[in-house]
């Protein structure tokens, strides 16, 4: 059975939450069979999958594409696909059609949209139309450049006022789960405490309801950069490496394709061939 927003939300406050985002089939079908709670389709997908410095120039349409394969490798967890930049910032109206065009043509349980109280109403409206919502406060990527870069969000007591005003509205808008992201432990505690939302953090501490990583970080995909908040599983990258560099060396030595690996013909058929008069 897959789970639903009931069986999570009555795990608030006892069982944490697990959650890792997927962008194809194969890597949904494994978290799947690992038994991660929630999959989510992050619009990160333009940093991770698709090269680009940041998730801005994502489209619903790239999300869609993902959304569709990630749908069709899970079985058991919820699913929820993130809402890209300006697919619901313009108008109420076009967060509800591409709300509702993301779960149509997914076949996702959620959606998620970054922003507190400026975009409460999105949030209600999406909701109304029997869309389930996760809100996503504290460091919005989306909003990288007019927060002035990726910095930790709450850290002053203007700024954390202004967390628990957008933790309020996102809830009382009627999201299930609120992310939080970059945020102090001792606040995004506060939050969790307070909130009848889960709380579902990445950076924000050991006190949230979840958490949520991006699996290239926990798998260690890349040898760059890794945000402090990541705790790595793995070491993808250097294994990943280390097998291509294996596999061009057998190529040149020849030792791929060996014995096990090819395809046999009888040599009655060879012999017959080679005395035929051939094009070529």
């Amino acid at each position: 059975m897959r789970k639903s927003i009931f069986d999570l939300l009555e795990r608030k406050g006892t069982l944490p939450v697990s959650m890792l985002t997927a962008y194809d089939y194969n890597t949904a079908r494994n978290i799947d069979e690992a038994g991660i709670d929630m999959v989510l389709v992050g619009d990160s997908l333009g940093n991770v999958m698709l090269g680009y410095e940041n998730t801005l120039a994502v489209t619903v349409e790239d999300m869609i594409h993902h959304g569709k394969a990630v749908c069709r490798g899970v079985k058991k967890a919820m699913v929820v696909i993130d809402m890209p930049f300006m697919s619901y910032q313009a108008s109420v109206e076009d967060a509800v059609r591409n709300a509702g065009r993301i779960m149509k043509e997914t076949g996702c349980q959620a959606v998620k949209l970054e922003g507190g109280a400026e975009y409460a109403n999105r949030i209600r409206a999406i909701v109304a139309a029997g869309i389930p919502v996760v809100g996503h406060i504290g460091l919005m990527p989306q909003s990288v450049n007019a927060m002035g870069g990726y910095r930790v969000q709450g850290k002053s007591l203007e700024q954390a006022r202004k967390l628990l005003d957008d933790a309020k509205a996102v809830e009382e808008a009627g999201a299930f789960a609120i992310t939080l992201e970059c945020v102090p432990e001792a606040l995004a505690k506060f939050v969790t405490e307070r909130t009848k939302a889960l709380t579902i953090g990445i950076g924000a501490g050991r006190y949230c309801d979840g958490q949520v990583l991006v699996y290239q970080d926990m798998l260690g995909f890349s040898d760059g950069f890794t945000p402090k908040f990541v705790k790595k599983y793995a070491d993808v990258h250097n294994v990943m490496v280390e097998a291509f560099r294996q596999y061009k060396q057998d190529c040149e030595q020849r030792s791929f394709p060996g014995e096990g690996q090819t395809f046999e013909i009888a040599d009655e058929v060879m012999k017959e061939l080679t005395a035929e008069k051939l094009p070529f």
